[in-house]
């Protein structure tokens, strides 16, 4: 499982670049917790963090649909926040369905565009 989803992370990766105007919004699910971040992969940095471990998650933490939801909406605000509106959607290999759809319809209900 593991192999196969870094496999499909590499190939995505070959496509999927951020750039200040159009950061890269990349997931990461671990069995107990969810991460989301906004990379600039032209300066190497990210712009913004969000994960599951926050006081805003506090009640619905864990890496099930209701966080990833809960998410999606504070990394939208947050995005939005700093002024950025256009994301490119990095999945992580992950098959889009469960936790990361739920976390990408949150995000673009929160007003990110991907």
């Amino acid at each position: 499982m593991k192999i196969a989803r870094l496999k499909r992370h590499k190939r995505i990766r070959k496509k999927v670049v951020g750039t200040q105007e159009r950061p890269r919004l990349s997931v990461y699910r671990s069995h107990k917790n969810m991460y989301a971040q906004l990379i600039n992969d032209d300066a190497n940095s990210t712009l913004l963090s969000c994960t599951t471990l926050q006081e805003e998650c506090k009640g619905k933490r864990g890496a099930n649909i209701k966080a990833a939801t809960l998410l999606g909406e504070i990394l939208a605000k947050k995005a939005k926040d700093k002024g950025i509106e256009k994301v490119v959607f990095d999945r992580g290999g992950y098959l889009y369905h469960g936790c990361i759809k739920a976390l990408a319809e949150a995000a673009r209900k929160g007003g990110l565009v991907f």
